[in-house]
């Protein structure tokens, strides 16, 4: 993933997060409002968080959408990659595999000493 993607992603996150604090305060405004006053301005405030609520869901959609696409995007790219060298991807599994497994062994050890 290149800087500038991670740097969009970064800013998408944080926008989202900045949402959903707006939403949270709405949602308090909201209740305080609710709790000493019925009418204009328990009215307004329920104005107020569904536009906060829809904004959110908004960004959401979004972002989710976007990490569905990279998650596509970078398995089509090990698809490819251990369709054009599958004799190396099978080294790779064997050596993460073999590394898993001196980790659970030593864990194991490790344990059984205490």
């Amino acid at each position: 993933m290149s800087t500038n993607s991670n740097q969009n992603a970064s800013a998408s996150r944080d926008k989202l997060v900045e949402d959903v604090k707006v939403l949270t305060k709405d949602v308090q405004d909201l209740l305080k409002a609710t709790a000493s006053v019925v009418g204009e301005k328990a009215a307004e405030a329920r104005v107020k968080v569904e536009e906060s609520l829809k904004v959110a869901q908004d960004k959401l959609a979004t972002v989710q959408e976007s990490v569905k696409a990279k998650g596509k995007e970078a398995m089509a790219v090990t698809d490819e990659y251990v369709h054009d060298n599958p004799w190396s991807a099978v080294g790779i599994a064997t050596g993460v595999g073999f590394l898993l497994g001196i980790g659970f062994a030593a864990g194991t050890f490790l344990r059984r000493r205490d």
